[in-house]
C-alpha cells in the first residue's frame, strides 16, 4: 500500500525491496532531468514505463493521472473508517475539566514541594510559584462514574460513550512545536500531518470531496498551516481548509461570465498539457495538479449541498447549538459540518478550535470556551450514534499539552489566576470506532503534576488512532532522502490496548 518496507520481511526480501527502490529513484531522477527526452530511440518512454510498472500501488497512484486518494487496503480490518479530530488549540486545563485534584485546594497559595518540581522548565513562571486550587466543582456521571467538571454538563450525558485518558504526556512545552507534534509527529515543520498520512496510506471513498478536510474556529493557530501539510508526501494528500459558510474554498465557484461548458473546455486543455508533461517527467506533483483541478470541478456541484446546514432541520441544529451563518456558533457549525463530511466519505476531518491558552483568569477562560464547545462536542457523539455512524467513526478531543498546578501571575504582563504550559500531564478523550466506551485510563499524582499510572505518549495516541483504522503504525512509512519516515517516529511506541474495544 506504500513504498514502506515491511519490518517483518526477511533480510533478503529487505535487500531486494531496497534495490528496487534505488533503481526507481535513479530512473525517476534521470527522467526529471529530461535525459532521454530528445533521444530518437524513445528510451525516455521506455524508462518511464519501467519506472511506473515497478512502483508499488500507492506510488503508481501518486505518479499517474488517476485519483491519488483512491481507497487502498489496510494492514488488518479496522473498526473505524474515518476520524473526526476536535483539536483544542492552546491547551485546555485538565485541572478545571477532567482531572479533579482536591489536594490543590488544600495547598492553594503555597509552593509545591521542591522534590515535585525538580528539574522542570516552564514557559512563563518560576518552578516555586504558588499552587492554584481547582476553579470548579466536579461530579461523577453515568454508569462509569467518570468525574467531570461542572463546566461539561453536555459531555456528562455521553460520558459512558467516551474513553477518558488522564495520563497523556508530550515532549514539548511551547504551543507551536507541541501542536505540530500532535498533528505531525514532529515539533519541526515539514512533516506530513496525520490526515495526510491516512490519505496517502488508505485513501478515501469520497469522489467529489478531499480525503482530508480542515475546519477552524476560535482564532489563529500557533502551529499554522504546517499542521495540515502533506510535508514530503505528494501534495494530493494536503489538508484542504474549508470555510464554515459560503463557498467552502475561496474561488471554487466560476467567475462571472464563465459557464460550466467553458470551464470544462478550459480544464480539458490544461489537463492535456499537464498530461504531456507527466508523460515526459513522471513527476507525481503533476498528477497531483491534474487531480486538484478535477477535484475542484467536482466540488462545484457538491459544495452548495454540503454547506446547506439549514437542510438539517431545527431539531438537529438545536442539538448542536448551531446557527448557520452565525460566527458565534462557528465551532458548533463546524461539528455539524464534520458529521456531514463524514457521511460523504471524507477520511479525516480536523476541527481546530483555538482560544484555550489561559495564562490569566483560567476560570473565566474555561467558562467562555466550554460555552462554545461543550454542547457541540457532545452533540456530535449523540448524532453519530443515532445515525449508526459512531461504531465506525473515531472521534478524538484534546489539546497539545496541559496546564500547571501552580498559578501564573505577572503584573508586567497583566496576568493573574492563570496556569502555565504543562507537558508532563494532560487529558484527552476518544469515542467511537475501535475505542472501548465508558472507561478512564491512566492517572496523575494527587497534585496533577506527574503521570503515575499507564502513561500515554503522543506517539502512543497516534499509533492507537492508526490501529483503529486498520493500520500498523510501523508499516506506514515513506522513504524521503534515504530515510524511512513514520508518523510515530523511530522510538518504540504502541497502540494503547486498554483503550481498544
Amino acid at each position: 500500500m506504500s513504498n514502506a518496507i515491511n519490518p517483518n520481511n526477511s533480510l533478503s526480501e529487505f535487500n531486494v525491496e531496497r534495490s528496487k527502490l534505488n533503481v526507481q529513484r535513479s530512473l525517476h531522477s534521470q527522467t526529471r532531468r529530461h535525459f532521454f527526452q530528445n533521444c530518437g530511440l524513445g528510451l525516455g518512454k521506455i524508462a518511464l514505463a519501467t519506472l511506473i510498472a515497478q512502483r508499488t500501488s500507492s506510488a503508481v497512484t501518486a505518479a499517474s493521472p488517476k485519483r491519488p486518494t483512491l481507497p487502498k487496503p489496510t494492514h488488518f480490518p479496522g473498526k473505524a473508517k474515518r476520524v473526526i479530530y476536535l483539536f483544542m488549540a492552546g491547551a485546555p486545563s485538565q485541572l478545571e475539566l477532567f482531572d479533579h485534584k482536591p489536594k490543590l485546594q488544600q495547598l492553594a497559595g503555597k509552593p509545591l514541594p521542591p522534590s515535585v518540581i525538580k528539574g522542570q522548565r516552564y514557559a512563563f513562571i518560576q518552578p516555586d510559584a504558588a499552587v492554584l486550587g481547582p476553579q470548579f466543582e466536579f461530579v461523577k456521571h453515568g454508569q462509569s462514574g467518570a468525574e467531570l467538571s461542572e463546566r461539561l454538563p453536555h459531555l456528562s450525558k455521553v460520558v459512558d460513550d467516551i474513553a477518558i485518558v488522564k495520563s497523556m504526556h508530550t515532549d514539548l512545552f511551547n504551543h507551536a512545536p507541541a501542536q505540530l507534534f500532535l498533528n505531525t509527529g514532529s515539533g519541526v515543520p515539514g512533516r506530513p500531518s496525520m490526515g495526510s498520512w491516512l490519505s496517502y496510506g488508505i485513501g478515501s471513498v469520497a469522489d467529489d470531496l478531499p480525503a482530508f478536510v480542515v475546519l477552524k474556529s476560535g482564532g489563529s493557530l500557533s502551529g499554522g498551516a504546517a499542521m495540515w501539510s502533506s510535508g514530503f508526501l505528494p501534495s494530493s494528500h494536503q489538508g484542504v481548509p474549508f470555510r464554515s459558510q459560503g463557498d467552502p474554498i475561496l474561488h471554487v465557484s466560476n467567475p462571472r461570465g464563465i459557464d460550466s461548458r467553458a470551464q470544462r473546455d478550459s480544464l480539458d486543455v490544461i489537463r492535456k498539457l499537464n498530461q504531456q508533461q507527466l508523460d515526459i517527467t513522471g513527476d507525481p506533483e503533476i498528477a497531483a495538479r491534474i487531480d486538484a483541478y478535477e477535484m475542484a470541478y467536482r466540488m462545484q456541484s457538491r459544495a452548495p449541498e454540503l454547506m446547506d446546514l439549514k437542510s438539517e432541520g431545527k431539531q438537529t441544529l438545536d442539538l448542536y447549538g448551531s446557527q448557520p451563518g452565525n460566527p458565534k456558533t462557528q465551532f458548533a457549525n463546524n461539528c455539524l459540518l464534520a458529521r456531514r463530511l463524514a457521511e460523504r466519505g471524507v477520511r479525516f476531518i480536523q476541527v481546530y478550535h483555538a482560544g484555550w491558552d489561559h495564562h490569566s483568569n483560567v476560570k473565566g477562560g474555561v467558562i467562555g470556551q466550554t460555552k462554545q464547545t461543550d454542547q457541540a462536542a457532545a452533540a456530535l457523539i449523540m448524532d453519530l450514534k443515532q445515525r449508526g455512524m459512531l461504531d465506525d467513526t473515531l472521534v478524538v478531543w484534546g489539546g497539545e499539552f496541559g496546564r500547571t498546578p501552580m498559578i501564573e501571575a505577572s503584573a508586567a504582563l497583566g496576568r493573574n489566576n492563570g496556569r502555565d504550559h504543562h507537558p508532563q500531564a494532560f487529558t484527552v478523550w476518544l469515542a467511537g470506532g475501535g475505542i472501548k466506551p465508558g472507561i478512564t485510563h491512566g492517572a496523575t499524582d494527587e497534585l496533577g503534576f506527574h503521570v503515575v499510572q499507564d502513561a500515554v505518549h503522543v506517539h502512543d495516541l497516534q499509533a492507537t488512532i492508526l490501529h483503529c483504522l486498520g493500520i500498523h503504525h510501523e508499516r506506514l512509512s515513506f522513504n524521503f532522502r534515504g530515510l524511512d519516515f513514520r508518523l510515530t517516529g523511530v522510538e518504540e511506541h504502541h497502540p494503547v490496548k486498554a483503550l481498544l474495544s
